[in-house]
């Protein structure tokens, strides 16, 4: 199954033509047989990523997006706390996993990793650390297998159609009127 992939760089001293990370991960995702749908470059600031990924949460032609940079913890490093209030549901399991696969070839430094994933409004999310072997270790052992429908026992793809689902209530029950329940006027 094709995915539509919007791409974020966030970083204060790359361009678009000097930014060995998104051009890593744009030729997996196209490699994967994905469509890199959008591919933008904003510096670390957090109103400006919100404002990207919040146009591409709303796009419903956008299923996956992948940021990378801005994850350290110098005081200009910001998307996980730009993205965080964004996100539906985070994914935890995507953070844990990310640092105990970089540990194999960076050691106690990848504590200081601050990937994460989420999803919201039906899009599935990736914040990367942005350097190439980060970016590399996440889609080769994590992402990459997530976004193919072929991945089993089970996989993000799958879930795509049903992560927009109410919580109200369950499937096939009718809606209950609560005590206090006013009646229209």
């Amino acid at each position: 199954m094709t995915l539509s992939v919007a791409l974020l760089t966030v970083s204060d001293r790359r361009t678009l033509a000097d930014d060995p990370s998104g051009d890593g991960l744009s030729e997996r995702i196209r490699a994967a047989g994905h469509h890199l749908i959008d591919r933008q470059l904003v510096p670390d600031d957090r109103y400006r990523i919100r404002a990207v990924l919040s146009g591409w949460i709303a796009d419903p032609t956008v299923q996956a997006v992948i940021s990378s940079g801005g994850t350290g913890l110098t005081g200009r490093d910001g998307t996980p706390e730009a993205v965080a209030p964004l996100l539906d549901k985070v994914i935890d399991g995507f953070g844990e996993l990310f640092r105990v696969l970089s540990f194999e070839s960076i050691g106690t430094s990848s504590l200081q990793s601050r990937a994460l994933a989420g999803v919201a409004n039906g899009t599935v999310i990736f914040v990367l650390p942005g350097s190439l072997d980060a970016v590399t270790t996440a889609w080769d052992r994590l992402i990459r297998a997530q976004l193919d429908a072929t991945t089993t026992p089970c996989n993000l793809v799958q879930l795509l159609p049903r992560l927009t689902e109410s919580p109200s209530r369950p499937a096939g029950s009718a809606p209950s009127v609560g005590p206090r329940a006013q009646p229209p006027r």
